[in-house]
């Protein structure tokens, strides 16, 4: 390092102490697992925690029937769904990646049908949805039965589910007796690709959320 470099470097210090320049911002790394950055299998996105940019768009997408998911949770989705159809279950992706325009015009729509405070329950506001990272799917059975209702854990799709996606990687984001804590009802068809490890490590230690593994806090409401 030359010594302009050392001296500018010590000035930039002295400046940072003094208040005089903010530090450079750093993704949250907890557990070991990187939370904040966008493109993270692991980044948490709650009514607390919106898409930094909002305009992320996912690389390396892979079309699953008709649905797209970023290449590695595709990848897990494909082994997912493949051990459940030669175990006689059959499961249909209904709602994979979706942009932010998409979001915000599944949102509105909710609005008009149900008011803002009931559709903040059930679908997430543009820009803060798990489904525009890429890592999200919600899934259903071929017919229809159940679709994106709490009855879904009943079927054949919801019990393979419940009993065998975090053997891919997956988790049920939005568990039974969580609303408090993710703000969102019961979904049991809602799948989030977090990788094997995080998985396990939420099991061991009796985790059900992504917000309670990581310490975050609930987050039932936006700010």
């Amino acid at each position: 390092m030359s010594v302009i470099n050392r001296m500018f470097a010590v000035l930039l210090a002295v400046f940072v102490c003094l208040g005089l320049v903010a530090p450079a911002a750093t993704a949250a790394t907890v557990n070991g697992y990187e939370i904040d950055e966008v493109s993270s299998l692991q980044v948490v996105v709650n009514k607390h925690r919106k898409l930094n940019p909002q305009s992320y768009v996912p690389s390396r997408m892979v079309r699953i029937q008709g649905q797209s998911l970023r290449a590695e949770a595709a990848d897990a989705y494909k082994k997912f769904a493949s051990a459940a159809k030669k175990a006689g279950v059959s499961i249909v992706p209904v709602s994979g990646y979706r942009s932010y325009n998409q979001q915000a015009s599944l949102y509105n729509n909710y609005v008009l049908q149900y008011g803002q405070e009931t559709a903040d329950t059930l679908a997430a506001r543009p820009g803060y949805s798990e489904h525009q990272t890429g890592l999200a799917m919600d899934i259903g059975n071929p017919g229809g039965t159940c679709a994106l209702d709490p009855c879904f854990a009943n079927t054949p799709a919801g019990k393979w589910a419940a009993e065998h996606a975090d053997d891919y990687g997956f988790i049920i984001r939005y568990p039974k007796g969580a609303e408090a804590t993710t703000g969102y009802t019961y979904e049991p068809w809602h799948l989030r690709y977090v990788g094997t490890s995080l998985v396990e490590d939420m099991n061991d230690g009796g985790f059900l959320t992504l917000e309670d593994f990581f310490r975050l806090g609930a987050a039932p409401d936006y700010p």
